[in-house]
């Protein structure tokens, strides 16, 4: 009998511990295992505010996937096609040629992208905040904004560049608020010319409150914390244009800012879109506790793209939220159910209830709530990083990211713009195209 083939499409938090846990439990000639992602690596998101202010070094929170998963076959690829009913799906492979691969088990776990919404200039001006290349990005970008406004006279231009906006007051908004305005600050020491006094920070949220994910008065908290340094938080609020930088909100406040973030939520993967799987009006995967994909018994879901049931909730209808401590946690129940499918035993549920939420304010600073005790400033902090640090994949990443932050003890962040990662070959082209260079026909051999 052939070698049944498990299929995990996504290779983020969820389809990285739930490969290592599959190669962990599965018996020689149980199951090979293919992992499909538009990226070699994994990316672990709490850590990218911290990879953005310098804090850490962005190859440490990223884990190359063929390097942790070597009992595993990764292809890099974007799958096209999902056909249940014939058990296969299409993959289109980097180097643009297109695949067939069928499967005994699929796994559909490839997260979510950001949700933007159609204000003008958005597209233009704006950047999200889910991926590694846009941390690194936002780090050099902030920083750029100070060399070049130390040197320049134009009042109007200088205040432009010192302006950044938030758009999202939720966890990933607030903690990559709270990173940058503080490593911003730390570097205005190197720039005699600019203040942080100077700076105007603002945070647009379209509720009443930032971070739903905590109880009301954590969130009142977090807004006074922000508030003592500065930080604008505009609640019931949107912008209604970006247009060339322009920034113009619903309570008619108007300015330019140089910088504009957006971190107003996601939606699931729009590869879901090519599959015949069953989606609730959400997009996501309808799910069973069990975390099969409603109406098929080998195609399994989990993580902010499945709707699952929470089962620790007294409403027949709710369901557990986008977060990473969900997806983890089913992501390992998920692993033991496919084990079980493959093995012809019982299935659990997926049964977890929701422990808190922590968050890093800057450094030294942070909020949490974990099982209704609250924890302010430092204790709060220090337990955001132990928390995240226990829950990123491999010792060796683990490690390394101990390592960054022992040496930020004794030495000082380094904060550097290194804009030309961005357009490497600029200076290169420039150089090239110089009047009087001379041409590949006239070098010397």
């Amino acid at each position: 009998m052939p070698e049944p083939r498990i299929v995990i499409i996504g290779g983020g938090h969820t389809g990285l511990t739930l490969a290592l846990r599959l190669q962990r439990k599965l018996r020689s000639g149980e199951g090979r295992i293919t992992v499909i992602d538009t990226q070699p690596h994994m990316t672990y998101q709490p850590f990218l505010p911290e990879a953005a202010a310098g804090s850490l070094e962005p190859r440490h929170v990223v884990v190359p996937l063929r390097q942790a998963l070597r009992r595993s076959e990764v292809i890099t690829a974007q799958v096209t096609c999902i056909d249940s009913k014939e058990q296969n799906l299409t993959a289109t492979l980097a180097d643009g040629t297109s695949e067939h691969i069928e499967y005994d088990v699929l796994v559909v776990v490839p997260g979510s992208i950001s949700r933007a919404l159609p204000i003008p200039g958005l597209g233009d001006v704006g950047v999200g905040f889910k991926t590694i290349g846009e941390a690194i990005y936002l780090r050099n970008h902030v920083l750029s904004r100070l060399d070049i406004a130390a040197g320049t006279t134009d009042a109007q231009l200088r205040k432009r560049l010192l302006s950044f906006v938030f758009i999202g007051g939720g966890y990933a908004g607030i903690e990559a608020l709270a990173e940058l305005e503080s490593m911003t600050r730390y570097a205005s020491r190197d720039y005699p010319t600019v203040s942080p006094a100077e700076m105007r920070w603002v945070l647009v949220e379209a509720m009443d409150r930032i971070m739903p994910e905590v109880s009301a008065p954590m969130g009142r908290y977090t807004q006074r914390r922000l508030e003592e340094h500065g930080i604008e938080v505009k609640l019931n609020t949107t912008a209604k244009t970006l247009e060339d930088g322009h920034v113009v909100l619903s309570d008619g406040d108007e300015f330019d800012a140089d910088t504009v973030v957006w971190t107003a939520g996601v939606k699931p993967h729009p590869m879901l879109e090519e599959s015949d799987l069953p989606r609730d009006g959400k997009g996501r995967l309808e799910c069973t506790a069990k975390l099969q994909v409603r109406g098929t018994h080998n195609v399994f879901g989990a993580g902010d793209c499945a709707a699952v049931p929470d089962l620790t909730s007294s409403d027949p209808e709710a369901l557990c939220g986008p977060s990473a401590q969900h997806a983890v946690r089913q992501a390992r129940v998920l692993a033991d159910n496919v084990v079980a499918s493959l093995r012809g035993e019982p299935m659990k549920n997926y049964a977890h209830k929701y422990a808190g939420s922590v968050a890093g304010l800057g450094l030294f600073r942070g909020a949490a709530e974990v099982y209704g005790i609250k924890l302010k400033g430092f204790p709060a902090w220090l337990l955001h990083r132990v928390y995240h640090l226990s829950k990123m994949p491999t010792f060796s990443h683990k490690a390394r990211i101990a390592g960054d932050w022992l040496l930020e003890l004794p030495f000082k962040r380094q904060t550097v713009a290194l804009g030309e990662l961005h357009e490497p070959r600029a200076e290169f082209v420039k150089a090239a195209n110089t009047r009087g260079l001379p041409s590949p026909n006239n070098r010397a051999s």
